[in-house]
């Protein structure tokens, strides 16, 4: 005999809950690696493309409508890709929630409209007339 689908579907919903609980600090965007030419004339940078100025890291992303971007310092790299790793996983986390509680909730539908015992009507499909002769 199988596990009850909704039991199922709500213990998932409760994993999902705890792995985002223990996910920690989090923060969206892009980290990407940046070379720059500076303004000092007669600088290397502006003569050979290879001998700009950099890395530096800069974190991208929209919140709230907004396009924002910031350099990241070298220190500060690692815990910052963390944050990135943990917002991209709340997101992943996120929309198995709502895969699971739509399922949940269609279950529960048919549950109402098909109480235990009874099944939904079979299909009525009309088979095909033949044509007159």
């Amino acid at each position: 005999m199988s596990a009850d689908p909704g039991a199922t579907l709500e213990h998932r919903i409760e994993q999902i809950k705890a792995e985002i609980a223990a996910l920690g600090p989090l923060r969206p965007g892009t980290l990407s690696r940046q070379y720059n030419v500076c303004g000092t004339s007669g600088c290397r940078c502006k003569d050979d493309p290879d001998q700009r100025h950099g890395p530096y890291h800069q974190l991208s992303y929209t919140w709230h409508g907004r396009s924002r971007s910031e350099f990241v310092r070298e220190q500060e790299l690692t815990r910052v890709q963390e944050q990135v790793r943990n917002y991209a996983r709340l997101r992943e986390l996120v929309d198995r929630w709502v895969e699971a509680a739509i399922e949940l909730a269609h279950l529960e539908r048919q549950r109402l409209r098909y109480p235990q015992g009874t099944s939904p009507p079979k299909s009525r499909l009309s088979k095909k007339r033949r044509p007159r002769q």
